[in-house]
């Protein structure tokens, strides 16, 4: 390094930077001249006073900087000239720090030109050196601007972010006090509360030691605190020193002192030129608010009214629009006789929006029940109030006794009419609970799962109709009837599809879960209602409404000395026979008479075939001990035939009709009885053994 060549007998000196006889004697800033071949660097006067050395300090060479130049510093400069060098450059620079004398580091800056010969090979370097101190500690200064301003920009950002996906006033406290969300605001503690009825109701609290504050969750709004002074002026307040705050409001004294905070920004929240609450945020370890911090701190609060605002009004929407859908549902359940019934209403989750889901239970003529769900077409108010009115015009149909099918096509009928341009889909079923007989209609809807008394669960094909409304305008009102039988003990699950539909995947999946949730559920009606709401409607996060009815017919178990079971079998399931045959056979030896097993199940198949074949529909076995006066077995099978059976003769080589014949032969008595709609084939076993013959 070399700034000027000097003449060593003092007669004059040649600057090369500034021209021969000038000085360059600027403030902070020398200049040098590095002979290359030589090996000989020169500073000027100025240049020492930059590096902080001496005359007879320094020997002329870049070695001798290493005095005041560090080594990693000095291995930077040096790989920075080299550089500069071997690329052919004609200048370069570079930053590098001087350690002074008096032990401060100094920021310094070099920038040189390379002078080479007509073959591009470098001679010399001639340049300057400066004190860089005051321009990289302004530096330094802006960038610390610069970062405080990007911080607070992500603060709003991300705050404004989050606030942005919260609906209710619930979710805006979530938003507020959830995991980060401190952080996301860059304080220590938070407090929020909203006006109301002349006071501040505390609402939201987050932060070490502010859980004491809650014990005053209630204030006046009197500006005898700070938080309701600053609402009623409607002007911020930034406090650095908590205990002259405790000075000035005595009633918060105490709760001042036990709080961990060294300072807070009290905020009014305005929005639509009306102050809706406050909002406090905490610091550690601060002892002031700059402008920039200030401002954050409005911004901040400016936010969080908006969100309150826009939650607030969403609450009162939908406070209205639930009681709407309230008011639509029955106020009560009937009681029923020989059985027991649940329902379950829940509304959607989150969002504005109210379905129109509905459910009944109408008493009917003849001690039958009619049950319902239903679904009318979006998720509004209008939705809302269509339910009401089909709800209504349902129950009238079928109070009126109509079948279930004429019930429907006069809903249908009734929804075309009313042209709202809403369909609604809907499953009714009417219940004879003393015989068990289930007469089911289905508009566009998921039918019924029963489950058995042996645990088992199914869904039993119920034909179906259009949904109601849609049904009319294509003129095609056929809704045809399914006959089921449900047996003491069994219970009958209707829903709407909020709770079989999880987003992203099939209904059937859904299905398989209510099926697996009902197998696995309590016996009690109530209490298996609560169980599938538990494991499904919560488990889909359900942002759909969801009606549930679970109708459960009483068992009949008979009684210790007279036990009874009943179980159906269903026409399309083939392994019903291999099960009803097992159930009487480990009922007769849970009772003690498993000698009577082999008649017993016999005479079993021999009914069952006949009713599953010659029938349209299933059939109910039930087997039972009659004690007096004599102890016998009693075998029904009741289907929903009016024909009754005959006894054949069949010739040697036909291979059916032989039914009854062996019926009649194994049994004491057997006969048939007219049941409701149907009938039952009976058959009789002695206990004692008695002699056998036909009743």
């Amino acid at each position: 390094m070399a700034a000027a060549e000097r003449d060593r007998s003092g007669q004059g000196s040649r600057d090369p930077v500034t021209g021969p006889g000038e000085r360059l004697a600027l403030n902070g800033m020398g200049s040098f001249e590095w002979d290359l071949e030589a090996g000989t660097l020169t500073l000027d006067e100025s240049g020492l006073v930059v590096f902080d050395l001496e005359r007879e300090e320094f020997d002329d060479t870049p070695e001798g900087l290493g005095l005041r130049i560090p080594a990693d510093d000095g291995a930077r400069l040096a790989e920075s000239t080299q550089t500069a060098l071997d690329g052919g450059m004609e200048t370069y620079g570079s930053y590098f720090t001087v350690q002074r004398r008096d032990g401060v580091d100094q920021w310094t800056h070099t920038q040189g030109r390379i002078q080479r010969d007509a073959d591009g090979r470098p001679l010399r370097i001639v340049g300057i050196v400066r004190d860089a101190t005051a321009e990289l500690a302004h530096a330094t200064v802006l960038r610390k601007l610069e970062s405080a301003r990007a911080q607070q920009a992500a603060i709003v950002q991300r705050t404004t972010e989050a606030l942005s996906r919260a609906v209710t006033v619930d979710d805006v406290t979530a938003t507020l006090t959830g995991a980060g969300a401190l952080e996301r605001l860059g304080a220590d503690g938070l407090a929020l509360g909203l006006v109301e009825n002349g006071a501040i109701k505390i609402i939201a609290l987050s932060g070490e030691s502010l859980e004491i504050l809650s014990e005053r969750r209630f204030t006046r709004l009197d500006g005898s605190l700070p938080l309701s002074q600053a609402v009623l002026t409607r002007k911020a307040r930034f406090v650095t020193s908590l205990a002259e705050l405790a000075g000035e409001f005595p009633m918060l004294a105490d709760y001042l002192r036990r709080i961990r905070f060294d300072a807070a920004a009290y905020l009014p929240l305005i929005a639509q030129a009306k102050a809706i609450g406050g909002l406090v945020l905490f610091y550690r370890r601060r002892t002031e608010f700059s402008p920039e911090e200030r401002n954050l701190c409005l911004g901040l609060a400016g936010i969080v009214a908006q969100s309150l605002q826009r939650a607030l009004l969403f609450d009162q929407e939908r406070e209205f629009a639930t009681g709407l859908q309230a008011s639509m549902l029955p106020r009560r359940i009937p009681e029923i006789s020989g059985g027991e019934i649940a329902v379950r209403y829940h509304s959607a989750w989150s969002g504005r929006e109210v379905g129109g889901d509905w459910y009944d239970v109408i008493a009917l003529p003849r001690d039958r029940v009619g049950i319902v769900v239903g679904d009318v077409q979006g998720h509004d108010t209008h939705a809302a109030a269509i339910m009401g009115q089909l709800r209504i015009a349902l129950r009238a149909y079928a109070g009126e006794g109509h079948p279930p099918s004429t019930v429907l096509a006069r809903a249908s009928r009734f929804l075309a009419e009313l042209d709202t341009e809403r369909f609604a889909t809907c499953m009714y079923a009417q219940v004879d609970l003393e015989t068990g007989g289930v007469r089911a209609v289905r508009a566009g809807h998921l039918g019924p799962l029963i489950r058995h008394t042996d645990g088992r669960t199914g869904w039993p094909n119920v034909r179906g109709g259009l949904p109601l409304g849609l049904a009319s305008v294509f003129e095609q009102e056929d809704f045809p009837e399914t006959r089921l039988d449900l047996v003491p003990g069994e219970t009958l699950v209707l829903c709407t599809d909020g709770l079989v539909e999880e987003p992203g995947t099939a209904i059937t999946q859904g299905m398989e879960a209510l099926a697996h949730a009902v197998r696995s559920g309590p016996q009690e009606a109530g209490a298996l209602a609560d169980h599938l709401s538990d494991r499904l409607w919560e488990r889909w996060g359900s942002g759909d409404d969801v009606a549930l009815l679970v109708l459960r017919r009483a068992p009949d178990p008979g009684t210790h000395r007279a036990p009874r079971i009943h179980q159906y079998i269903h026409q399309a399931d083939p392994e019903g026979l291999s099960e009803a045959r097992y159930a009487l056979r480990q009922a007769l030896r849970d009772w003690g008479m498993p000698d009577l097993a082999d008649d017993v199940e016999l005479a079993a198949g021999e009914l069952l075939v006949n009713a599953l074949l010659h029938t349209d529909g299933g059939a109910v076995l039930t087997m039972e001990v009659l004690p007096e006066p004599v102890r016998r077995i009693r075998l029904w099978v009741k289907d929903r035939s009016s024909v009754w059976p005959r006894r054949r003769t069949p010739g040697e080589a036909a291979t059916t009709g032989r039914g009854l014949l062996l019926v009649d032969a194994l049994a004491t008595h057997w006969g048939v009885e007219s049941r409701g709609d149907g009938k039952a084939v009976w058959c009789e076993f002695d206990v004692a053994g008695t002699t056998r013959g036909v009743g």
